[in-house]
């Protein structure tokens, strides 16, 4: 099972204590919407487990105890819900992990870099943060990650802490800004100041601060605390990065040694992701989370979402819970019915015909449109020939055939160069460039012809 599943579903069920049978195992279910889906994706599996545990056929039985603490809050909705603090947050019902620098070294967060949808909004800001986790590149030391609320530096903070402890790094401390300043505070009040210095400046190798906007302009003594801390760490080689929703320089309040020194490192900012990260986003958190999206519905709330991942997610948490509890597949109707609750209707799209399509490409690789057509697998000719098939499939809503026509192919052909490209974009990132300089021309004869 993915983590994520195994967190989401698996993690809140609890044996029940009062039943003495040895060949029945009966687990409680916090709704009744996690039993049934229990019960219909991981029961056969739950059984067959149970049963080479235990050696013999084992009975498993789902019962419905709503006041389980299983750490899922009783007010939880009868649908799954959606991390919202990154791009690769997954359908789950587990609680938010709260951001405190006491909490246990040792915990895991659900979040990692594999599971990090990357694009060119985001690339420099995912590479720096491996980096870091790795420690191979001091020079990005420290690291401040700058992005509008839910664009994913939550998901890099976090993943850079997981990365560090795989690698063998336990001497980590992750925390808010506020909690930072809440531990100072009650420090300098229990007259422990030192003890809060040894544990941030001396057992500490890997400091990872989360919104420093919200430290407060009026209390300098924390931000003086903060820019000797920072500084110490930098001089024996430890590694410390920050997250914000804006530039260290735009930070109203920021003392100017503390913004000066954050400012000496690698600002890496994370924009909101094009129309290519959003789709892979959403098939990725369907696919986790066990939901079937069809393409019609995904290429809908890609039309329509357009902000933060946190918007796109909430779209889906809405389609999902709304399916749910209808008992109704997911189509574009209901999908426009989630749509016009969370997010703004697309409007008409005219499509552009096969031949515009092909002419951009073509233009764009110094090609006339028939040399794309020629019988040639020649690199040159090839891949310029399946970017125009992927393209096509996007923006005309043509059939694959009659694409393949205008290309010399069939339809096959088509569907296949189709796959590949998706492939590649998340795997290369020149790529990834081309594609995106393509669609924005292509998105502004889209609009030409709107107007």
């Amino acid at each position: 099972m993915p983590p994520f599943a195994l967190e989401a579903w698996i993690g809140p069920l609890v044996a029940r204590d009062d039943v003495e049978s040895s060949d029945r195992l009966t687990l409680g279910c916090p709704t009744a919407f996690h039993r049934d889906r229990v019960r219909e994706r991981f029961l056969a599996e739950i059984e067959r487990c149970a049963a080479l545990e235990a050696g013999a056929p084992i009975a498993v039985e789902l019962v419905l105890v709503p006041r389980l603490r299983t750490g899922v809050p009783s007010e939880a909705p009868c649908a799954p819900r959606i991390a919202t603090r990154s791009p690769a947050a997954t359908l789950t019902a587990a609680p938010a992990v709260s951001r405190t620098a006491t909490a246990d070294p040792q915990r895991e967060f659900p979040y990692r870099f594999d599971n990090f949808v990357v694009g060119s909004c985001n690339a420099l800001a995912r590479e720096a943060s491996l980096a870091v986790a790795r420690s191979t590149q001091r020079t990005l030391n420290p690291l401040v990650l700058a992005a509008a609320q839910g664009l994913g530096k939550t998901h890099l903070a976090r993943a850079i802490v997981n990365e560090a402890r795989v690698n063998g790094e336990v001497r980590t401390i992750y925390a808010s800004a506020e909690s930072f300043t809440n531990d100072f505070t009650h420090s300098i009040r229990a007259h422990r100041a030192a003890e809060f210095k040894q544990r941030f400046r001396h057992g500490c190798r890997l400091l990872v601060i989360e919104d420093i906007q919200f430290l407060d302009a009026r209390k300098k003594a924390t931000q003086l605390e903060l820019f000797h801390t920072v500084c110490h760490l930098l001089d024996v080689g430890a590694r410390v990065v920050l997250t914000a929703d804006r530039l260290p320089r735009d930070i109203e309040g920021l003392d100017p040694r503390l913004r000066s020194k954050l400012s000496s490192g690698l600002v890496a900012e994370l924009d909101a992701p094009d129309a290519i990260v959003r789709r892979e986003i959403l098939r990725q958190k369907a696919a986790d989370g066990g939901v079937r999206l069809p393409d019609p519905c995904r290429e809908l709330i890609v039309e329509s979402v357009r902000g933060s991942v946190r918007d796109l997610v909430g779209v889906l948490i809405q389609l999902v819970a709304t399916a749910s509890l209808l008992k109704r597949p997911i189509d574009p109707e209901l999908t426009l019915v989630a749509l016009r609750k969370l997010a703004p209707i697309p409007g008409v799209r005219h499509p552009l015909a096969i031949c515009d399509v092909i002419e951009i490409v073509a233009s764009y690789f110094k090609k006339r449109p028939d040399e794309l057509a020629v019988r040639s697998r020649r690199r040159d000719v090839l891949a310029p020939r399946q970017l125009a098939m992927y393209l096509c499939h996007r923006y005309t809503g043509a059939s694959l055939s009659e694409i393949g026509a205008a290309l010399g192919r069939d339809h096959s052909a088509v569907a296949n160069a189709t796959r590949a490209v998706e492939r590649r974009i998340l795997e290369r990132a020149p790529l990834r460039y081309q594609v995106e300089a393509l669609c924005a021309r292509l998105d502004g004869m889209v609009g030409e012809r709107r107007e």
